[in-house]
């Protein structure tokens, strides 16, 4: 079997998505999906400058192929080139499970476990619509929530301490909406800075949050051991990493809790794998990053059905609940769950025709927050 082609998809539905085809003279194409939201038309461009190194390739041999995509250039891929080869990546695990019959759970080792915990995002304006959303979802089977820290009521406006104050409020009321029927999580989204991360974690500490995701930026990673140091609440982190080489330090520091590995980023569930096993030596947990589309869901999925070290998968959007037509056939869910799918491969059907009439949408981008002094802050 040799790779004749790999083509992109751009597909545009609330957000925009980037899909990548991966087709063989064997009939078998692979499906794959690019990270790093809002620069999806940088990462199709990388895609196209690796094609000419797959074409006529095995696409069983995988390892070799990821090697090849990561180091041919001279310079090794930064985080748009990962998210092109993390989409070519899963369409080459998908290739290979189809060509041999079985889900691609089975190539990672096979099930683990019979089912999937997720969480939904949990949104409102205030801590009563927290509050009453969150109860809803329980109510629907969901076991996990995730809230984040809010702006301002302008939707602009990122002020660190009062938005640390309305957090504790927040976080306070859905403790009290769900008590223990589920666990809370919170994502910061990397908009504070070390002295406010750590109130902000000191300060929720008794309302047990199941972890505090992304309290920091990232691009300092030693500003990590100063936050691990002085909060006792499990932390989170990884979303943004591309490599393994960029979680080396949270790992064997264990200056983490839960990575946060997002499989379109990373470098295909290859690297994800070997991060995997990593934090596993280190009892670090996997929470999968998944703000994507079905494809990325798929990836997590067989990436949580077959290891150990799992901990809860994020889930925004219900499979069967979106992009409908583009992929008809998309995993199973249930009750806050996600479940096995059985059939070859990641468990998906593409429609490249329907693709087509979704046009990425031109204009969007990234939501920009702002201090109120008009300097720029982390969305």
């Amino acid at each position: 079997m040799k790779i004749t082609a790999v083509k992109t998809y751009p597909v545009g539905q609330e957000r925009n998505f980037l899909f990548v085809v991966v087709e063989t003279d064997a009939g078998i194409r692979g499906l794959g999906e690019g990270g790093v939201t809002w620069r999806e038309q940088a990462t199709a461009g990388y895609i196209a400058e690796l094609t000419p190194l797959l074409i006529g390739q095995d696409p069983f041999r995988i390892e070799h192929l990821w090697q090849t995509m990561f180091r041919s250039g001279f310079f090794p891929a930064g985080r748009v080139g990962a998210a092109a080869i993390s989409a070519i990546d899963i369409a080459l695990w998908d290739i290979k499970a189809q060509a041999l019959g079985v889900p691609v759970y089975q190539l990672l080792g096979g099930l683990v476990r019979d089912r999937v915990a997720c969480y939904p995002h949990v949104r409102g304006s205030s801590p009563q619509q927290l509050a009453e959303a969150a109860q809803k979802l329980v109510g629907e089977g969901w076991k996990f929530i995730r809230t984040e820290i809010r702006p301002e009521p302008d939707g602009v406006t990122f002020e660190p301490a009062a938005a640390v104050r309305r957090g504790v409020e927040d976080f306070a009321a859905l403790r009290a909406a769900v008590g223990s029927q589920a666990e809370i999580l919170v994502d910061v989204h990397t908009r504070l800075d070390p002295p406010d991360a750590i109130s902000y974690c000191r300060q929720i500490e008794p309302y047990q949050p199941f972890f505090v995701e992304d309290p920091i930026r990232m691009e300092n990673f030693d500003s990590y051991r100063k936050l691990a140091r002085q909060v006792h609440v499990p932390l989170a982190a990884g979303e943004q990493y591309a490599t393994k080489w960029e979680f080396r330090q949270q790992i064997e520091e264990d200056l983490i809790d839960y990575a946060r590995i997002d499989l379109c980023i990373v470098g295909g569930l290859t690297e994800a794998l070997k991060v995997a096993g990593w934090c596993e030596t280190h009892y670090i947990k996997l929470a999968l990053h998944n703000p994507l589309g079905p494809v990325s869901t798929a990836a997590c999925l067989h990436l949580d059905l077959a290891v150990n070290g799992f901990g809860v998968q994020e889930l925004p959007r219900i499979p069967g609940t979106y992009l409908q037509d583009v992929f008809p056939v998309q995993v199973p869910y249930a009750a806050g769950h996600l479940l096995p799918p059985t059939q070859p491969g990641l468990g998906l059907v593409f429609d490249e025709q329907a693709a087509l009439k979704h046009p990425p949408i031109v204009g969007g981008g990234c939501p920009q927050y702002r201090r109120a002094d008009g300097s720029y802050t982390n969305w």
